[in-house]
């Protein structure tokens, strides 16, 4: 009798032996032809990117007439390489922001939470949550956004740059004096209290003040601004703020935090922390403003993001003397930055119609690049960015040169 028993339980485990490695097998077997056979990255991006439209992009923008602004063609681009990308996102907050649940349970610069009161006292009297009339108005909306690169320097693009419908620029990086290679044109200024402008001298008299709020002191500062407070220099700031601000509180807007959210962890894919800021988990402003574009936008391109590193005495930032060799003797700085999987959203035609809002001439020049990026996480950019180009000729290569300037974020 205990001979059965034995032999009873030995086939037991024997039988359940064998129906856990069956199902281990089955499982790595399942994982594997799913791994070969994926299409797509952990964060949901198309892998392979060649130099040709999807084929229902192809047929649906076919009928444009080169130079002409294709309604939509950014968010269906992004979304056939992206399928997870959801459009419908305002750009900036309005009178009905606590209703969205995306940032409602986030703090800063994640979401709204805990700031309630700050926000709805800041938009009792800005009383404007979109872009002006005209803007709203148009059918089409062709995006720039400006990078601060040195490799703007001595590129003339500045006339190019203007043809956009919006020109969006970043922190306090200047206009004046500097036209002729980044423009005059500003529509909106993205910042947070350290990157203002602190000379109200300095501000674009046409231009939109937008917050990008990283914590609620930002949110407290932008109160004080709009009801004409005296701002505290002690209020948890990192460096030295404006305590003035030249416009209007019907000038001012709140970026939308759904954008910092996505740009980091949707797009780039960085350490959630439980949706806290934390080390490591901020996107930069401008992958932030491209984030945003994508939404807001129909076609969009970026201007001035990019280390020359083969060039030691080319300038850091366009509208400074720091070269680049001080940037190489920094190399934590260059070992941090993110790289980025740009993807061509803007096809320029192969002559040159002329300059007007609805045909802009071609890009050639390394510095105005036609991508916008969709952000891969990298020690080095020349290891780990993609380009899925539509401004060459099929069978033609990507100037080694414009995919190593953009390389940066």
């Amino acid at each position: 009798m205990g001979l059965l028993v034995f032999v009873r339980n030995l086939l037991l485990a024997l039988c359940l032996f064998l129906v856990l490695g069956f199902l281990y097998y089955s499982a790595w077997k399942l994982h594997l032809l799913q791994w070969e056979d994926s299409k797509y990255d952990r964060l949901g991006f198309l892998l392979k990117l060649d130099s040709k439209l999807p084929a229902e992009l192809a047929t649906k923008y076919a009928n444009f007439s080169e130079g002409a602004c294709k309604p939509g063609y950014a968010s269906a681009l992004m979304t056939a390489i992206f399928p997870r990308f959801s459009k419908p996102a305002p750009m900036f907050l309005d009178d009905s922001f606590r209703k969205w649940a995306r940032i409602r349970e986030f703090v800063p610069p994640f979401g709204i939470k805990g700031q309630d009161n700050l926000i709805k006292a800041i938009l009792s009297v800005t009383k404007e949550y979109r872009l002006t009339p005209a803007l709203d108005s148009l059918r089409c909306r062709r995006c720039i956004i400006v990078g601060n690169g040195g490799v703007l320097a001595n590129k003339s693009l500045g006339s190019r740059i203007d043809d956009y419908d919006i020109v969006v620029r970043l922190n306090s990086a200047p206009v004046k004096g500097f036209e002729k290679d980044v423009g005059s044109k500003t529509t909106l200024r993205i910042t947070y209290p350290e990157g203002a402008m602190q000379r109200p001298e300095q501000y674009e008299r046409d231009s939109l003040f937008v917050l990008a709020g990283f914590k609620w002191q930002d949110f407290k500062w932008l109160k004080y601004i709009v009801y004409k407070e005296r701002v505290s220099a002690s209020d948890g700031f990192w460096k030295s703020v404006a305590t003035r601000v030249p416009k209007e509180p019907p000038e001012i807007r709140i970026l939308n935090p759904y954008f910092i959210q996505e740009a980091a962890f949707t797009l780039i894919g960085l350490p959630f922390n439980n949706g806290l800021m934390g080390r490591g988990n901020i996107p930069t402003l401008g992958s932030v403003a491209v984030t945003m574009a994508l939404h807001g936008c129909d076609e969009v391109a970026v201007a001035g993001f990019g280390y020359d590193m083969s060039t030691p005495n080319a300038p850091l930032h366009y509208y400074e003397t720091v070269r680049m060799a001080a940037i190489k003797e920094r190399g934590s700085l260059v070992e941090n930055l993110t790289s980025l999987l740009h993807l061509s959203f803007h096809n320029p035609p192969s002559t040159d119609p002329g300059l007007t809002p609805g045909n802009l001439r071609p890009v050639p020049e390394r510095l105005l690049c036609p991508y916008i990026w969709v952000i891969k996480k990298s020690l080095t950019c020349a290891d780990s960015y993609l380009l899925l180009d539509t401004q060459y000729p099929e069978g033609e290569g990507v100037p080694a040169e414009v995919g190593e300037s953009a390389c940066h974020h």
